[in-house]
C-alpha cells in the first residue's frame, strides 16, 4: 500500500508534468521520479486514478492516463489556451 506522502508526491508530479508539457506521465516516469521500481509506479498510479472519488481515468485496457482534472491526456473538443498557446485539452 502507498503511503500518503508517496500518493501526494505522486499526483503532484502528474499535474506539474501536465502543466509543464500538455501530456500525462507514464508509470515508468512516476517509478524514476520517485525512485521506485516501475511495478511500484504502476501500483502508485492505480491507487491515485481507482483508489478516490477522483475525476480520472486510463485509456482502455491499459496503464496509461486519458484523463486526470482539469486536463484530458487524449484530444479533446475542449482546447485550453494559455499566454497563446494551446498544448492542452480540458475533460
Amino acid at each position: 500500500m502507498p503511503t500518503k506522502e508517496k500518493l501526494n508526491k505522486t499526483f503532484n508530479i502528474i499535474i506539474e508534468r501536465m502543466i509543464a508539457t500538455g501530456s500525462a506521465p507514464t508509470y515508468a516516469d512516476l517509478a524514476d521520479e520517485l525512485g521506485i521500481t516501475r511495478q511500484e509506479g504502476r501500483k502508485v498510479l492505480r491507487k491515485i486514478i481507482n483508489g478516490f472519488s477522483f475525476p480520472g481515468w486510463f485509456q482502455p485496457n491499459s496503464d496509461e492516463i486519458a484523463s486526470f482534472a482539469p486536463f484530458n491526456n487524449i484530444p479533446s473538443p475542449y482546447r485550453l489556451t494559455i499566454d497563446g498557446k494551446q498544448k492542452w485539452f480540458g475533460q
